[in-house]
């Protein structure tokens, strides 16, 4: 899953969101990745967000819909107010991918419909999954090949 915070103190807000999910009943933080600071896609005009992408494993009993609504659950309680679309947050978490699943659903779409297009999501992902490869076969690497951007120590510009 990936974490973004342009609100507060981000790092802060990623730490607590990991803990959060950490504590999860059936799920479990297995790795994340560096943060990175990233700037802001669609809406500029805000401050660049500390970006994270984490790895869960999940007991059988955990589906993606379950996750996605204690990811939500999770954001209430640290305080997200959604006013504005790719507006500013104090936390966004996001299913990524759900094994190899595919889904989609009124509320979930995983893959997530955006990841192949965001160097914030991809980089990091690579970082902690090399060689991860995406239900449609293609590995993180050859997709990233396909974007425009610039990573220069822990920021990344698109």
């Amino acid at each position: 899953m990936c974490l973004g915070s342009n609100m507060g103190d981000t790092d802060a807000n990623l730490t607590a969101a990991i803990n959060e999910i950490d504590s999860l009943d059936g799920v479990s933080v297995q790795n994340s990745s560096p943060i990175f600071r990233t700037e802001p896609q669609d809406k500029k005009d805000q401050s660049w967000f500390a970006n994270q992408v984490v790895s869960v494993t999940c007991s059988e009993s955990v589906t993606a819909h379950d996750l996605l609504n204690n990811l939500l659950q999770i954001e209430n309680t640290l305080g997200r107010v959604r006013e504005e679309r790719y507006g500013p947050r104090v936390i966004d978490l996001d299913v990524l991918l759900f094994g190899n699943d595919v889904i989609e659903s009124e509320d979930l779409i995983v893959p997530h419909p955006r990841m192949t297009e965001r160097a914030f999501v991809l980089v990091p992902l690579l970082e902690i999954a090399p060689q991860l490869q995406l239900p449609d076969g293609r590995g993180l690497s050859e997709v990233l090949s396909t974007l425009e951007f610039k990573v220069e120590a822990d920021q990344i510009w698109q």
